[in-house]
């Protein structure tokens, strides 16, 4: 016996020419052709989701340097290891970044870099032999630095970047943390004990450590207080210490009374991780402002964001 069927004929139908719809053919991209500038390529992209998102990040970071609101980059060390160092260190030349932030391993990675032009260790291989992260000229910059600024008015990032160009390290012009001391703009350093390899060296300190980074703390904190009504704050891969960082500084900037409102947040990395979606693109902007999430791999997305920011500024021009 067949199964009982409903019967159709009496639903309500309604003419698609006439319905109100989410995508039109205004928002289609346009046909890529061969010779495109980037300013052609970024117009030709379609009008929704991402392709928006990466353009409203870029044009705000242009609006912000209008304003002469902050513009605060936070990252971790895959930033760096993906090669992205140089664009981030441009957009601070051409004063599109004027804070740049990290946890230690970024840190640690651009002054190798810096030093002797190569970075990363083979960890699966070294850990056997309990090798892994025992390279001491690299600990000694590092911990040096931490107790030159605990000692003085330093802050952590500072005093690494100074001591990178005091000794001329043959590749410091790609060198983010030594180009913020260059260009006297804040690297702020802020580190987990125990976290970095440079922590499992006989010259670590802990005092000078903790000290050093609590100072970048405050300083951090006085530059989210400046973000209100035009500021961008972008987070680069960090999953955990940076959004946990800025999260802090953002309460104790309104706790004193700063208006930190209106302003835009972003976080850009491989995968959304719970801690940068909460800390950086939601919870910030609550009470006003906007945040965008945007998912790739640093090496395309980066230097794509860098150009469209670039691009915005000549249009704006």
């Amino acid at each position: 016996m067949p199964h009982k069927e409903i019967d159709l004929t009496s639903v309500k139908t309604y003419r698609a020419l006439t319905r109100a719809s989410k995508v039109t053919t205004s928002l289609e991209g346009k046909r890529q052709q061969c010779g495109l500038s980037f300013a052609e390529f970024l117009d030709s992209l379609p009008a929704v989701l991402k392709a928006d998102d990466l353009k409203a990040v870029a044009k705000a970071v242009v609006k912000a340097r209008q304003l002469g609101k902050p513009v605060i980059a936070m990252f971790g060390g895959h930033l760096i290891k993906t090669g992205c160092a140089p664009v981030l260190a441009g957009l601070a030349d051409d004063g599109f970044i004027t804070h740049l932030a990290s946890n230690g391993s970024a840190a640690i990675h651009d002054t190798e870099l810096a030093r002797f032009g190569h970075t990363s260790e083979d960890v699966a291989a070294q850990l056997e032999d309990g090798s892994f992260g025992m390279a001491e000229d690299t600990a000694e910059l590092v911990n040096d630095a931490a107790r030159r600024a605990a000692a003085g008015p330093e802050g952590f990032g500072e005093a690494v970047g100074a001591l990178l160009v005091e000794e001329k390290a043959p590749h410091l012009q790609r060198a983010l943390i030594a180009r913020a001391h260059e260009l006297n703009i804040p690297y702020t350093l802020h580190v987990a004990l125990g976290t970095d390899i440079v922590h499992q060296h006989p010259t670590a300190s802990g005092a000078a450590i903790g000290e050093a980074s609590l100072r970048d703390f405050r300083i951090f904190a006085s530059t989210v207080s400046r973000l209100g009504d035009g500021g961008v704050a972008i987070n680069f891969g960090s999953a955990v210490i940076m959004p946990e960082v800025f999260l802090k500084a953002l309460a104790v900037a309104r706790n004193l009374g700063f208006p930190v409102k209106g302003f835009t947040t972003a976080n850009f990395d491989m995968i959304q991780h719970y801690r940068p979606g909460v800390n950086v693109v939601q919870r910030p902007v609550l009470s006003g402002g906007s945040g965008y999430a945007i998912t790739g791999h640093h090496e395309i997305m980066i230097p794509l964001l860098a150009a469209a920011i670039c691009e915005f500024a000549v249009a704006g021009s």
